[in-house]
């Protein structure tokens, strides 16, 4: 399905989202196994600004009415609630570095709706010195599991482990560290009552661990060349009806000005491709 983005916000939609998930988000450092680090209340603040911003909400018009189900200029898109931050699974605790937590963070997100009820992610960073949004996926699935990881355990950290795209909260629960599934894939990995933080560690560093950056897989070439398989991941993204829409701010995707969880996607040998294919909803 074609779809209709200004020229300075994208260039090929899908292409452009394979792009951003592959260059990725530099992150803070390996802190302790309590959690990784917050982002600030004035960072949050300054991404729900970019995610308002009028150009923002022009390309949501856009994005929404790209299949005909409203027009462009009956969306009317609004920004609801406020930006959340989005973990996904540390490589260094894949690892098994000492003190690493279970995840980093990659980016913020905030929810966006349109009149005729579509919604959809912004995924924004911060370059330089502002935060600009720079990428829009289809659903909600960024502020919808953070809100249910909030209430399943209140000061938990909710992560993304996007190999198998499954969502977890991770925190104390009477005296222990635990990791507890919030969807289905995650009930499928660790069970319906989650895992030690131990031994989640130990399930995903021997599904993981030799994919790791200097691993035999990772020399292979597995592990990197995605921007040749954009095409590919295009497809994938039409059949199981997830769209991505890239909005870089009239500047060149580069490795310091991208996006949204290459760091642990790239790290861990995930392709692009595959986290479009995984991208849907697993609620329940």
């Amino acid at each position: 399905m074609t779809r209709h983005l200004p020229r300075h916000l994208g260039r090929a939609a899908l292409a452009g989202s394979a792009a951003t998930l592959l260059l990725g988000l530099v992150a803070p450092a390996a802190v302790a196994d309590s959690g990784p680090a917050a982002p600030s209340a004035a960072s949050r603040a300054a991404a729900h600004r970019a995610a308002e911003a009028p150009g923002t909400l022009d390309t949501l018009s856009r994005f929404f009415a790209r299949e005909g189900a409203v027009s462009r200029a009956a969306a009317d898109p609004r920004v609801e609630g406020k930006a959340v931050p989005v973990y996904y699974l540390s490589p260094a605790f894949v690892a098994g570095e000492k003190g690493a937590p279970v995840a980093r963070l990659e980016f913020l997100a905030s929810k966006a709706v349109s009149s005729d009820g579509q919604e959809a992610s912004l995924w924004t960073v911060e370059r330089g010195r502002s935060w600009q949004v720079v990428n829009i996926a289809t659903g909600d699935d960024e502020t919808h599991y953070a809100r249910v990881g909030a209430r399943k355990l209140p000061g938990g950290t909710v992560f993304h482990e996007p190999q198998i795209n499954a969502w977890y909260v991770q925190g104390d629960v009477r005296g222990h560290a635990r990791v507890l599934p919030l969807d289905k894939d995650a009930r499928r990995a660790v069970g319906a009552d989650g895992a030690s933080l131990a031994a989640y560690r130990e399930r995903v560093h021997e599904a993981y661990g030799d994919k790791l950056p200097g691993s035999a897989y990772e020399k292979s070439g597995k592990a990197g060349g995605y921007e040749e398989k954009a095409g590919r991941a295009e497809k994938a993204d039409r059949a199981d009806g997830h769209e991505s829409a890239s909005a870089p701010s009239g500047e060149p995707m580069t490795a310091a000005s991208s996006v949204a969880g290459a760091g642990a996607l790239l790290a861990l040998g995930l392709s692009a491709a595959a986290v479009l294919r995984r991208r849907r909803r697993q609620r329940g």
